[in-house]
């Protein structure tokens, strides 16, 4: 009632102010004022109209009931979106730099359960039949500081809002996060939502996503588009840290998708395969072009979570571990999998290893748990000769710096061969057949640090070899030659 009273006192001054001015006039109206008087008033009247027109942009909550407005507004949305908002403060409405409505402390519910709280929601209206609450128009809305929460059961709630009708409306995120949980409510990982926007795309005809996002400190952007004809969905990763991309196409059939896709990553192209169904997800990843004998398989069970992959390959390749810019090397600075939820067995198997053909029958194990990379038991051969076995091994990331610590176990298979290889002295040649060496290595650095050796059960004393800290050079055979002798230098103060 206060509001309908108020827009009639309004108009009835308004109107009185008109009439007065218009005596005035008319009272001075001659056949040569007349002309200018005309022009004057359309000009007058012009502003008044546009003045009428900015005070009621202005007096919009005045005109409706703010419930109502709500009320109104949860149908849009319900519509548009297919997701019930729940408004927990009133809506206040601000009329710059355009007509919007905003609510603080609002929530989501997806398929009756409540999935995100929101700190701030925008929601912007269009001029077009802005005085209308039955015909109000949403054209943008704008979800910040969101927490969402998924688990298996409404895992695909973002691709699911592919399915609404965008054609003149965008719906944005920003500032969020997406907590992955267990359906024991455990987070599992945490992915961050710096933006993300839902669009028409007119050149593709589809509904599209583009977002910008931070999951375990890596930054990445995502575009996908779903095609509900053909049931598949298309993304396009990029995560430019590790200059990796990811183009991949998935066909979904109920809760079953099978996939592809084709990783580039620096100056490689991967084929990547793949099933998920509720609680598994099985993969292939192989390269039937530049390399036929490399290909791994892999499974994630969900429930209760755990992941085992296996590898095999003719030559290992372990530059992207131990080169300066190391792909592999790099990730696990990032403290990707610094996570307790994450936990995971690797096995690779190589015949040789790249650049290194004297090393065969490589065997790498490694289980991942909470940031650490366990590698005991890992396996690797010299010339038929002497075999390497790490124990206790770890790498991990201290102070930003990836560490190895490990010891080594060598057992020789024949001495006589080695010492060839070395051109020992034969005064010096004494029978050898187990080394321990405990070590750690810095992989930005690349410097070795030997902290004790022992042979054969006899630990030898720091100060009966020169050497300490190694560092490695950048070309192979400098290294060859310096361990070599290194070596001798050991031999000799054990012979000695």
């Amino acid at each position: 009632m206060n509001n309908l009273k108020f827009i009639a006192s309004f108009f009835k001054k308004f109107s009185k102010f008109i009439n007065n001015l218009l005596e005035k006039n008319l009272n001075k109206l001659n056949v040569d004022n007349f002309k200018s008087l005309l022009i004057n008033n359309k000009i007058f009247l012009s502003i008044v109209a546009l003045i009428i027109l900015f005070l009621s942009y202005l007096s919009f909550p005045n005109i409706h009931n703010k419930e109502e407005v709500a009320t109104e507004i949860k149908k849009n949305l319900k519509n548009k979106l297919n997701l019930e908002f729940n408004f927990q403060e009133d809506l206040d409405y601000k009329f710059l730099p355009r007509p919007h409505f905003t609510s603080n402390n609002s929530s989501i519910n997806f398929k009756e359960n409540k999935i995100t709280d929101i700190k701030k929601v925008k929601v912007y209206v269009s001029l077009e039949n802005l005085f209308s609450l039955k015909n109000i128009k949403l054209n943008h809305v704008i979800l910040e500081e969101a927490n969402f929460n998924l688990n298996k059961e409404n895992y695909n709630f973002f691709y699911n809002l592919l399915d609404s009708n965008f054609n003149d409306f965008k719906f944005e995120i920003l500032n969020s996060n997406v907590f992955f949980r267990s359906l024991e409510n455990e987070v599992l990982f945490i992915n961050n939502i710096r933006n993300a926007k839902y669009y028409f795309d007119p050149k593709e005809i589809k509904n599209m996503l583009d977002a910008n996002n931070e999951i375990f400190n890596l930054p990445y952007s995502i575009k996908i588009f779903n095609d509900k004809i053909e049931k598949t969905i298309h993304s396009l990763i990029n995560i430019e840290s590790l200059r990796l991309k990811i183009d991949n196409q998935t066909s979904y059939d109920g809760t079953n998708y099978l996939g592809l896709s084709e990783i580039n990553l620096i100056n490689t192209k991967s084929l990547f395969e793949y099933k998920l169904n509720d609680n598994l997800f099985e993969f292939k990843f192989f390269d039937k072009i530049q390399n036929p004998e490399f290909s791994y398989v892999g499974k994630f069970n969900f429930k209760p979570f755990y992941s085992n992959i296996t590898g095999n390959t003719n030559k290992l390749n372990l530059s992207p571990l131990f080169s300066s810019n190391a792909i592999i090397k790099e990730l696990l600075k990032t403290e990707i999998l610094n996570n307790k939820n994450v936990d995971f067995n690797l096995i690779v198997a190589g015949n040789n290893i790249e650049e290194f053909d004297d090393f065969k029958n490589v065997l790498l194990k490694s289980k991942i748990q909470e940031g650490l990379v366990d590698i005991d038991q890992s396996k690797i051969t010299w010339k038929n000769n002497i075999d390497f076995e790490f124990l206790d091994s770890l790498i991990f990331v201290k102070e930003g710096k990836l560490i190895l610590d490990s010891n080594v176990e060598i057992s020789i298979n024949n001495s006589n061969e080695l010492y060839k290889f070395l051109l020992t002295p034969k005064n010096l040649r004494k029978k050898i057949s187990k080394v321990d060496v405990n070590f750690t290595y810095l992989f930005d650095e690349k410097n070795i640090k030997i902290n004790s050796i022992r042979i054969d059960g006899k630990t030898l004393e720091k100060s009966k070899y020169s050497f300490e800290d190694i560092l490695l050079k950048e070309n192979n055979l400098q290294n060859k030659i310096y361990f070599k002798n290194l070596l001798n230098e050991v031999i000799k103060n054990y012979a000695g």
